[in-house]
């Protein structure tokens, strides 16, 4: 099916098919997406991705990844997975938002960047006000700036509540305090050994929070530059890549990409904590109990990370500074009460978060939007 003057080259097919031949509409109905929209400019090269997972609180809102993925069904994978969390951190933050996540498929080192990220804000703002962006992996402060040149559908610009990474680094570490006091029964920092995989922004003000505490950290990172950087700063140990899985710690805080919590690593971990800023840490929803099973405290991604959410939910609710470090540390108490819930209820930690988010969802209810914010029409 063509539209008139557009042509098909010959033996191209359109694959309507997910990751394991699994149909998109099929895909998008078992993870609960609303609506999946993809983009191309190719006057610039832009090629997106936009998924709306959930709208029943509010708005879909979520960062904007910049990747050289393998494939555009690893992108595909990657949005939907993540859009889907973001439903559940809002959820569990208490936030009147929905889920969502865009994707950006190239190069993030490329230096020519404004039209392609303004193509990006047109996407964006063709959606009427139902996702709202912010940056993420690969893009920058100023690269959102570009973005709010085309939309209004935007947060974290300069001038607002601008860099979200001291804000998400400050919750993470509120949230390993209180994976500390239900392991430990003291949420003292002082002495414990940390693992961080990752030393960019997030990881590098959590290492600054951490060894502030008194706590010995370990570092490791693909950018030398960035270990090298904490190791100067804050005086953390510098390890290999690989070696980050085998350090005899109290805690392993994932801060960089997802799903390096699997088969391969769970085994090697001497690590009675995992509890990190990384999005999508978990391989699959059986190394949720397999860390459980192993003794190992999981602090689920979604909940200990959201103090980024809350940052640029600022701009929208008109909130101080001030407000959003205090929200983003009552992270402590939402993650002791799930971990309350996992052991009343008997599972683990995943999924007695899943169910705090899921209560909420249901509580509100499809008929019962959340309105939104900030002028932004539904």
């Amino acid at each position: 099916m063509t539209r008139p003057g557009l042509e098909v080259p010959e033996g191209a097919e359109l694959e309507l098919l997910g990751s394991d031949g699994v149909e998109i509409f099929d895909l998008l109905s078992e993870m609960g997406h609303e609506q999946v929209v993809f983009s191309h400019d190719p006057s610039c090269g832009y090629r997106g991705i936009i998924a709306i997972h959930d709208t029943t609180l509010g708005p879909a809102l979520g960062g904007t990844r910049f990747w050289n993925y393998e494939s555009d069904r690893d992108a595909l994978t990657d949005v939907l997975r993540l859009s889907r969390g973001m439903t559940y951190k809002a959820a569990v933050a208490g936030l009147n938002l929905g889920g969502g996540k865009a994707v950006i498929i190239g190069d993030n080192k490329t230096r020519d960047r404004e039209m392609l990220m303004r193509a990006h804000g047109r996407a964006i703002d063709s959606l009427g006000g139902r996702y709202i962006t912010a940056e993420d992996v690969g893009v920058s402060v100023e690269d959102m700036d570009f973005v709010h040149v085309e939309t209004e559908s935007v947060v974290g610009i300069q001038g607002r509540s601008g860099d979200p990474s001291p804000v998400t680094a400050y919750g993470v570490y509120r949230g390993i305090k209180a994976c500390a006091v239900k392991r430990y029964g003291d949420d003292g920092l002082g002495g414990r050994s940390i693992a961080v995989q990752g030393a960019g922004n997030v990881g590098y003000h959590l290492c600054r929070y951490l060894t502030a505490e008194g706590a010995k950290v370990f570092v490791s990172d693909i950018d030398d530059a960035r270990t090298a950087r904490c190791a100067e700063e804050l005086g953390v140990e510098v390890v290999e890549l690989e070696e980050i899985y085998d350090v005899d710690a109290d805690v392993f805080a994932p801060c960089a990409l997802g799903a390096i919590v699997n088969d391969e690593t769970i085994p090697r971990f001497r690590f009675e904590i995992v509890a990190g800023a990384a999005n999508n840490q978990l391989a699959g929803p059986e190394h949720d109990a397999a860390l459980k099973e192993g003794g190992i405290l999981y602090a689920p991604d979604y909940v200990i990370n959201a103090g980024g959410l809350i940052n640029v939910y600022s701009e929208l609710a008109g909130w101080s500074s001030d407000r959003s470090h205090r929200k983003a540390g009552e992270i402590y108490n939402v993650l002791l009460d799930i971990f309350d819930l996992a052991e009343s209820d008997g599972v683990t930690s995943g999924v007695a978060a899943d169910r705090v988010a899921e209560q909420r969802l249901r509580r509100v209810g499809r008929l019962h939007r959340a309105p939104l914010l900030s002028g932004v029409k539904w």
